[in-house]
C-alpha cells in the first residue's frame, strides 16, 4: 500500500517557516510523500500569513487556487485564527487551525490520507526536513507576545510570550550543526524578550546553569562554533550587552531591530515597546561598542495621524542613523486591529509616496554604506552557485531580506563552502567581489 502525496505552500515569515518544517518533516516519519502539483496531491495544506493586508490577499488568493485545482485544502497558520471568515468563503475546506498547531493539521491530514505506519523517526534526514538550503536553518526560541501594538494582530493570532526552554534550544541547535547547518538564523516576535516568561528558573546544562535570558543563550549558542544571527531583537537596554558579546566575535555583528518609526508621537499611537529610548543614540552607542555591526530595521509609513512633520522626522533619524539594510511597509488596516479605529488616517497614495520617498533616501544611504567596504576582505558563505554567478553573503547580510555578495563563476565552489571574499565594487543594494586564495572558516 503507498503512502499519500501532500502539497504543502508555505507562506509569511521565518516564524511560519519553522512551523511548516515541523510538520512536514512529521508527516516524512509518517511515510508521506510530498507533490509539488495541485492536482496530484491527495489533499493540500496552506500555512498562511495575516498579518499585513497584502499578506492575507496573498494567503487567500493561494487557497483559492488550492480549491480550485484540488478541491481538498487544510488551511492552517496566522490567518486560520479567522476561521469563521476562512470557512464563509471556502465552505469545502476540510479543516483550519490557527498558527503553530501541527498537531491539529496531522488529525485532519490523517482523517483524509492514513498513515500506514508509526512514525519512523530513523528514518528522517539529520535535522529533520527544512525548506532553507542546507547550510543555514531558522531557530525559533519562542512563540507568541506580550506587546499591544496598535498596527499588530499577532498576539491575537498567536498568544502570548511562550518560551521554549534553553537545554530545548540548545540541544536542537546542536542537532542542527551535525546535519550540516553553518548558520543559526534566531527568530521570534520578540528575541529581546526571551525568557522573561520562565522567571529566571536555570537549566542545567554540561554541568552549566543556563538561565532563559537572550543573551545567556547567546553565549550557549556561540559555544556551537556556528554563526549566530539574531533578528526581531527590540531595543530595550540588554541589547547593549548583545552588541558586547558581537564585538567579542561570539554572535555575528548583525542586529535586527524593528524601530518602525522615530517621532515619538507615532510611536506612542503605535504603542511600540521602548518607545521612549532615543533610538539614535542607542544606534550610535551600539557602533561605538562595535564599530563593524550591521544593523537593519524595519518601518512603516502612512500610519494614522502620521503627518509632514512625522514623516520627515522619519528621514532625518534615517539620514543621521545611516542604518545599513531598511525595509517600509505602507500601512494597511488589518482586522482587528486597534489602529483601525485612530482618528486621521492618511490617504493611501500618499502613504506611498512617503513609502518611495524613505526607500529613495535609504537607498543612497545604503549605497554609501556598501562603498565603506569596498577594498576590504571578509569571510562568507557561498549561498548559490549558477553558470553566471555566485551568490554569497557575509556576516552582514542575512538570506532573503538583505542584498547579497555576488562574484564570478569558479570552479569547485559549491553551495554551502564558506569563502573568503575581496570586495571590489557595489551598488545601491549588493556587493561585488571575487575570491581570494585564502579560505576563511566561518
Amino acid at each position: 500500500m503507498s503512502q499519500g502525496s501532500i502539497g504543502f505552500v508555505s507562506l509569511g515569515c521565518a516564524k511560519a517557516t519553522v512551523d511548516s518544517e515541523r510538520i512536514l518533516t512529521e508527516l516524512r516519519a509518517e511515510g508521506y510523500e510530498f507533490s509539488d502539483q495541485y492536482d496530484q496531491a491527495d489533499v493540500v495544506v496552506v500555512n498562511t500569513c495575516g498579518f499585513i493586508e497584502s499578506a492575507v490577499e496573498e494567503s487567500l488568493a493561494v487557497i483559492e487556487e488550492a480549491v480550485g485545482t484540488n478541491g481538498q485544502v487544510i488551511v492552517t497558520g496566522c490567518l486560520g485564527a479567522r476561521s469563521d471568515m476562512l470557512m464563509k468563503k471556502f465552505p469545502s475546506l476540510l479543516a483550519v487551525t490557527g498558527p503553530h498547531d501541527k498537531d491539529a493539521v496531522l488529525t485532519a491530514i490523517h482523517e483524509v490520507v492514513p498513515p500506514i505506519h508509526e512514525p519512523f523517526y530513523h528514518l528522517l534526514p539529520p535535522g529533520g526536513i527544512k525548506l532553507t538550503p542546507r547550510h543555514y536553518a531558522y531557530l525559533k526560541i519562542s512563540e507568541g507576545c506580550n506587546h499591544k501594538c496598535s498596527f499588530c494582530i499577532i498576539p491575537s493570532m498567536r498568544g502570548r510570550l511562550a518560551s521554549r526552554s534553553p537545554r530545548d534550544i540548545v540541544e536542537e541547535a546542536a542537532s542542527l550543526r551535525e546535519a550540516g547547518v553553518r548558520e543559526l538564523l534566531v527568530v521570534s516576535q520578540d528575541t529581546s524578550a526571551y525568557g522573561i516568561d520562565l522567571k529566571g528558573d536555570a537549566d542545567l546544562l554540561l554541568g552549566k546553569a543556563l538561565r532563559p535570558n537572550i543573551v545567556q543563550l547567546s553565549e550557549a549558542l556561540a559555544e556551537l562554533d556556528m554563526w549566530v544571527r539574531l533578528h526581531y531583537v527590540y531595543p530595550y537596554r540588554s541589547v547593549d550587552r548583545l552588541v558586547e558579546l558581537m564585538s567579542d566575535g561570539l554572535i555575528l555583528p548583525y542586529l535586527d531591530v524593528p524601530f518602525q518609526h522615530s517621532s515619538p508621537k507615532v510611536l506612542r499611537q503605535m504603542k511600540r515597546p521602548a518607545s521612549g529610548e532615543d533610538n539614535l543614540e542607542r544606534v550610535r552607542s551600539w557602533r561605538a561598542l562595535c564599530p563593524d555591526i550591521a544593523i537593519r530595521s524595519t518601518f512603516i509609513v502612512g500610519f494614522p495621524g502620521e503627518t509632514d512633520e512625522d514623516f520627515q522626522h522619519l528621514l532625518e533619524f534615517l539620514q543621521n542613523a545611516k542604518l545599513d539594510r531598511v525595509g517600509c511597509f505602507s500601512y494597511s488596516p488589518v482586522e482587528g486591529a486597534i489602529a483601525n479605529n485612530l482618528a486621521n488616517p492618511v490617504d493611501p497614495d500618499l502613504a506611498e509616496e512617503r513609502r518611495e520617498a524613505l526607500m529613495a533616501t535609504q537607498a543612497l544611504i545604503s549605497s554609501e554604506r556598501l562603498q565603506l567596504r569596498i577594498g576590504t576582505t571578509c569571510a562568507a558563505v557561498i549561498d548559490e552557485v549558477t553558470s553566471a554567478e555566485i551568490i554569497a553573503r557575509s556576516y552582514a547580510e542575512s538570506p532573503d531580506v538583505d542584498g547579497v555578495i555576488r562574484i564570478n563563476p569558479s570552479l569547485g565552489v559549491k553551495a554551502g563552502d564558506q569563502v573568503s571574499i575581496k570586495i571590489t565594487d557595489s551598488d545601491e543594494y549588493d556587493l561585488f567581489g571575487e575570491l581570494t586564495t585564502e579560505s576563511e572558516q566561518i
